[in-house]
């Protein structure tokens, strides 16, 4: 019995070991990802505001983005935004799609919005434009139904009307210079998130290693 209590013991302080020796490799891997996270050098988005338009929400725990622009009384438009997988156009052809925004365009006076759900996708490294994926017609935000038509698909309508509506997005800010500052906001977010879950982490690791 003493021996067998012995062997136990051993195997017990051999695995003990081998999991503490497991626990400080993984950190040695954790902080040195977050020291070369924290050494790069990301482009910088000049703060929440991108000419009319104001970034309204960005909770730190959320992936995603608002921003709105408010034209005095006359018109509410509201951009929501998101990190995506590829996309594609229209026509079907496959785009290196960087985000999802829906562009929500509201009258004070009217219940009714115009919803454009679109993609953001890659012209080089350090530009980008948007496409269409379809435009709602939505009578009310309050009161929607699932049954509601909203609209036809937007790869049917008339390429003159497609390209139109682009127009009409345009002449709101939607533009490239638009689309290169949310996504500069969307990286520079999804940037904070990673390091901060690093952290968190290791900070687990670290309690582990030291008890």
């Amino acid at each position: 019995m003493a021996k067998l209590a012995r062997a136990v013991m051993a195997a017990a302080s051999r695995a003990a070991s081998s999991l503490n020796i497991n626990n400080h490799y993984l950190l040695q891997l954790l902080q040195s990802e977050i020291e070369y996270e924290l050494s790069k050098h990301p482009s910088q988005a000049p703060g929440g505001l991108f000419g009319d338009f104001v970034v309204e929400w960005d909770d730190p725990k959320s992936e995603d983005l608002l921003l709105r622009r408010r034209n005095g009384s006359e018109e509410d438009v509201a951009v929501s935004s998101l990190l995506g997988p590829e996309g594609c156009r229209g026509d079907g052809t496959l785009l290196d799609m960087k985000a999802s925004m829906k562009v929500c365009i509201a009258k004070p006076s009217l219940s009714s919005v115009l919803q454009f759900d679109c993609s953001i996708y890659g012209e080089g490294d350090d530009s980008s434009d948007f496409s269409i994926n379809n435009v709602h017609y939505l009578p009310s935000v309050t009161h929607m139904r699932a049954e509601d038509y909203k609209g036809p698909s937007f790869s049917t309508l008339d390429p003159q009307l497609q390209e139109a509506f682009k127009e009409y997005l345009t002449a709101r800010g939607i533009d490239v210079e638009f689309t290169n500052f949310l996504l500069l906001q969307l990286r520079n977010k999804e940037q904070s998130q990673y390091v901060n879950w690093l952290q968190r982490i290791e900070s687990i690791l670290k309690n582990n290693t030291e008890s």
